[in-house]
Formats: C-alpha cells, sequence, structure tokens
C-alpha cells in the first residue's frame, strides 16, 4: 500500500549577490529574491536523484503532503492548498518513488506562495512591488530556479516533470541547460504559445484590468480587483478541465440562483459552479502574479529562450536525454492534435516515437505505457482522457498510481 508524506514543510532560498544577480531577459537584474519551495525524500550522497517538479500556471511549492501554515502570505494560503496538489503522485512507492529519489518542487519567481513577486515587499523601497516588479520570461522562472540547485550541490538532475506550462519550463531546463538534465516528462503541454491560447490569455488579462480595483496594479493598500480576477479564472477554468467532468462536478456543487452581478438568474448548475470557482480563487491568489505568469506565456519562445537557432539546434543538443511525452485527448489548452509538429522536431537518428491512447483517469495514467517504449533517447507519447496536474493543481488523485520514474533509474 502506498504511503502519505505526512507533514511538510515550505522552506525558502534567499538569493543576494549584488556582484552576480539574477540577469533578466526584459526586465532589470534582480540581485536579491527569494524562492519558496518543498522537498520530499533524501538526496543521496553525490546529488544525483533529485527530481525537480515544475507546477501549473497558479500551483505552488506544495506538491505533497499536508501544509496548513506557509507564514507572510497575507491569508493567502487557504485550507484549499493545504493539501500537496499531486499527492497522489509523490511518496513511497508512488509514482515520483520518495523512497528512491528526492523531489523538489519550486514556487515561481514571480509567484504569490513565498516567492518573490508583485505581492511581496520591495527591500529597496519597503513597499509592495506591486506594478513595479519586473516583467518576467519563462527562461527567468528556470534561470532562478538554476540558483536554487546550485545552492543545494545539485548538479545534475535525474529528471524534471512538469504538467501546463510547468511543462513549458520543463522543456526549456532540458534544453536551455541539457548537461544538466537526465529525463525529461512535460506533461498536457507544448512547444509554443498557440493561437487558441493567445486569445484565452488575452481574454483573463482583459478581465482583470478592466476591474475598476486594479488601478495599474497599485491595489495593495486598498480593494483588490476580485472581481476581474475571478473572472479570468472563469474564463481559464473550462480550458484545463474536460466538459464531461465540469459536467459531473456540477451536479454535486450548490446550486445558487441568486443573480451574481444584476438581473440574470442562474438556471443550471454548472453556472454555479463555474461562479464558486472563481470566488474561491480570488481568496488564494494574487492579480499582478496572475498578469505576470500570463504575459511569460504570452511570449514564451522556446528556442529562443534556450538560446537556439532553430528546433533541429535545440533538440540536438539533448540527444543524450529521455523524453516521455504525456498528452490527454480532453485538453483543449494543449489538445493531443497539436502534437505532431511537436513530435517532428523532437524525432532525429536513433530516437523513436510511439503511442499509448488509453482510457485512464488521471491517477492511473502511468499504467498506459507501451512495452515498447524502453529504449533511452527514445520519444514516448501516451493518451489519456483526463487533465494531470494542469491549471491550479489541486484535483488529487486518490488511488495507488504506478511508479513511472523509478524503473528508468540506472
Amino acid at each position: 500500500m502506498s504511503q502519505s508524506i505526512g507533514k511538510t514543510q515550505t522552506q525558502f532560498f534567499e538569493y543576494h549577490d549584488p556582484d552576480n544577480p539574477l540577469v533578466l531577459r526584459v526586465g532589470r537584474p534582480l540581485a536579491r529574491f527569494t524562492l519558496a519551495y518543498e522537498m520530499y525524500g533524501r538526496m543521496n550522497a553525490d546529488k544525483s536523484n533529485v527530481i525537480l517538479l515544475f507546477h501549473a500556471m497558479t500551483g505552488n511549492q506544495h506538491a505533497a503532503g499536508i501544509n496548513t501554515t506557509v507564514p507572510g502570505l497575507d491569508g493567502r494560503w487557504t485550507e484549499e492548498v493545504h493539501e500537496g496538489w499531486w499527492n497522489g503522485f509523490i511518496g513511497p512507492n508512488k509514482a515520483l518513488d520518495t523512497s528512491k529519489f528526492c523531489v523538489l518542487s519550486v514556487n515561481y519567481l514571480g509567484g504569490c506562495y513565498g516567492s518573490t513577486g508583485p505581492a511581496s515587499i520591495n527591500p529597496e523601497t519597503g513597499t509592495y512591488w506591486g506594478p513595479s516588479f519586473p516583467v518576467l520570461r519563462m527562461s527567468d522562472i528556470v534561470d532562478s530556479q538554476i540558483k536554487l540547485l546550485d545552492h543545494l550541490g545539485v548538479r545534475r538532475l535525474h529528471a524534471v516533470v512538469g504538467a501546463s506550462i510547468g511543462g513549458f519550463l520543463s522543456l526549456l531546463i532540458a534544453t536551455r541547460y541539457p548537461e544538466r538534465v537526465r529525463i525529461v516528462l512535460p506533461v498536457g503541454t507544448g512547444v509554443e504559445t498557440t493561437i487558441y491560447q493567445r486569445i484565452i490569455n488575452f481574454e483573463q488579462v482583459n478581465a482583470i484590468e478592466a476591474d475598476p480595483n486594479f488601478r495599474g496594479g497599485d491595489y495593495y493598500d486598498g480593494s483588490p480587483p476580485h472581481l476581474g480576477l475571478a473572472l479570468a479564472r472563469r474564463i481559464a477554468h473550462k480550458t484545463f478541465v474536460s466538459l464531461d467532468a465540469l459536467r459531473k462536478r456540477a451536479r454535486t456543487e450548490i446550486v445558487s440562483q441568486k443573480p451574481p452581478c444584476g438581473w440574470y438568474e442562474m438556471n443550471h448548475p454548472v453556472e454555479s459552479y463555474m461562479l464558486h470557482q472563481g470566488e474561491k480563487f480570488v481568496r488564494r491568489f494574487d492579480a499582478n502574479t496572475y498578469l505576470r505568469i500570463l504575459d511569460a506565456w504570452q511570449w514564451f519562445d522556446l528556442v529562443a529562450e534556450a538560446g537556439a537557432r532553430d528546433f533541429k539546434d535545440l533538440f540536438q543538443r539533448c540527444r543524450h536525454q529521455e523524453l516521455m511525452i504525456f498528452s490527454i485527448d480532453s485538453d483543449l489548452s494543449f489538445p493531443p492534435k497539436s502534437r505532431p509538429s511537436s513530435l517532428d522536431s523532437w524525432s532525429g537518428p536513433g530516437s523513436r516515437s510511439c503511442g499509448s491512447p488509453c482510457t485512464q483517469t488521471k491517477d492511473t495514467m502511468p499504467s498506459c505505457w507501451s512495452p515498447a517504449c524502453s529504449r533511452p533517447t527514445s520519444i514516448r507519447c501516451l493518451t489519456t482522457t483526463n487533465r494531470w496536474g494542469h491549471g491550479a493543481g489541486n484535483q488529487l488523485p486518490r488511488r495507488r498510481s504506478t511508479p513511472i520514474i523509478r524503473h528508468l533509474h540506472r
């Protein structure tokens, strides 16, 4: 029987080096910043058993176990996030097996769960960073976590894992720092920002900035833009939860017919469900952080941010790595039909591609592996019918999952 991680605690990495600041792709260098992180399992003697896990857009560092308190978050550490967002996948004999591996999960630079971001205090001014927080790109998030890995003495990661934009980051660290990554497992992601994603993201930006309480992002001394942030959440929510799952979840939600804003009376449980998703989300997230991450998503350019000429040059440097790709057939944001061009980019001499469609739920997805996909440097593609780790990352599996990384250890 799989075991639980139990109680966990967030740790903080404080970086302060004026002579060697974090150079950002667009914004001015950061000589000082904090990253909030959690670790599960123990590093071995040569620190070669570390798995770096990237969370999705509105996730956090708390991936497993129970953590009821993180200081300094102005009430954003709500009950919704007390249980780790991949609790069913991380632990002894689970998918990310902590009896053999050390799993590291970090809140992004720009985040609002303990890492330095717009909702943090700027040490130079003693006030909130707010809209003055530097513009970020995905490569800045990766580079900040490389600083943490250096601090921990981790020279080469056993694996990187990430879903949605966490998948962007797993691909980016593998291509930007190929010598530091052995196995790459992107889940429900892609290699570029699609037109559909740009439209959805732009709608969310407009929703937040149109809220009168947003005030250009300088709202920390007044009422926050909860109306706009809740609307942005509802716009996004339907893209990372399948419509079938939405229908089933809505049946169990409290149905309210109270007009949410004006004269319209809700007449279906899914409306009440979506209203509730936005209302509970604003209690745990910051609007400026939301915008910073959306902006980094809109500008994501894997080739450019990895410093490559083209996809051929990009993936040529990664031929020593093992790459396993998970896609989900009900994923509206990263649909499997967009996968072939990505596979063409990754494929090359000595590599191979295979697929294994299945109808498992997210907690049993690893059991859908094709036995043929067993060679190093192969591309491994799986399809499942549910989202695994996209969005807020708080949809938790309940059954034991099959280990997906430990058997790759040689």
